[in-house]
Formats: C-alpha cells, sequence, structure tokens
C-alpha cells in the first residue's frame, strides 16, 4: 500500500493537503508533505523527503512534484527507485485521481492514475481551434 508525498514549492504542497482534507478527510492521512522553502537544495529536499518517508515506515511512495527540473523535482528524483515512483506536475485533478486509490493499487497502477488525472484536469472551454 503507498503512500502519497506531494513535494512542491511553498505553500503550494500545504495547500494541496488542504484541499484534500476539505474533500477526502478519509483518504488525507496517507498524503505526506513538503514544501520546498527558497534557499533549499535538492539535497535538502532529499534529506526532508527521507526523514518523513522514514517517520510513517510505510515502504512505497507515490511522489507528486509540481515542475519537473526544478528543485522539488531534482530533490525527488533522488529517492526513485523500485519502491519510490515520482510524477511531476501536480494538480488538484491528479491528487484527487490517486488520494483514495493508494489503498487498493500497486505502485505502478497509481502512478498512472496520477498522471491520467492531470491529462483529463485540462479542459479548454470552448475548445480551442485545432492547430492548423
Amino acid at each position: 500500500m503507498p503512500n502519497l508525498l506531494v513535494i512542491a514549492h511553498a505553500p503550494l504542497a500545504s495547500a494541496l493537503r488542504q484541499v484534500a482534507e476539505h474533500t477526502f478527510p478519509d483518504c488525507a492521512p496517507t498524503l505526506t508533505v513538503l514544501d520546498v522553502h527558497a534557499g533549499m537544495s535538492a539535497e535538502d529536499v532529499e534529506t526532508n523527503a527521507r526523514q518523513l518517508m522514514a517517520e510513517s515506515g510505510q515502504p512505497e511512495w507515490l511522489v507528486l512534484t509540481d515542475v519537473f527540473g526544478a528543485t522539488p523535482s531534482n530533490g525527488a528524483q533522488r529517492l526513485a527507485g523500485e519502491q519510490v515512483q515520482i510524477v511531476s506536475g501536480v494538480s488538484v485533478p491528479m491528487l484527487w485521481r490517486t488520494l483514495c486509490y493508494a489503498a487498493q493499487k500497486p505502485l505502478t497502477d497509481l502512478a498512472r492514475r496520477a498522471s491520467q488525472g492531470a491529462v483529463a484536469g485540462i479542459v479548454a472551454t470552448p475548445p480551442l481551434p485545432p492547430d492548423e
């Protein structure tokens, strides 16, 4: 049963936890967050994330980060492995798509659900004209 960790520029990670607690209070306890403040390095992010993960006692993690290539993502990439998968571009649809399924889905399926939720959450109204 994977846990969820959101690593994002402050205060986005905490704000996403608040959204999770508001909409899915029964599932929110599976969510851990790490706000990355100005001046933190990728090494700091990795160290803080490893500490949070160790405190939970859970071996499997889906880590959602905000922007690929930025400090939160760079720190998270240092965690990646067989039991830790990283998906960048965290959004409310991505979070909602995964939040209550952590206890039911294997890690790889959960990462896939996160990506699908992000894509499905992008809707232009009215629809944009096709590219020419």
